[in-house]
């Protein structure tokens, strides 16, 4: 089964990364950019059957910090 974790950083939370892609796409002459934010995209195949508490133990334990970020899991 094929996985997609979604990871983006909570409202709130700076987000150096997307600050300088705005800077940059400015300094480019793209007018019109509003906020940029950074996230990740993770790809995971795991077992057939594994269930959600399993998914939601790895985002958890190790994909995701979930203090400064949040997380959805998509089935491919």
């Amino acid at each position: 089964m094929k996985l997609r974790i979604v990871v983006t950083l909570k409202n709130g939370v700076l987000d150096p990364q997307g600050k300088a892609i705005e800077h940059a796409l400015a300094s480019l002459g793209f007018a019109g950019v509003g906020e940029a934010r950074v996230g990740k995209l993770i790809e995971l195949d795991v077992a057939e059957g594994t269930d959600d508490a399993t998914i939601d133990a790895m985002c958890r334990k190790l994909l995701a910090n979930t203090v400064i970020e949040n997380y959805r899991v998509e089935r491919a």
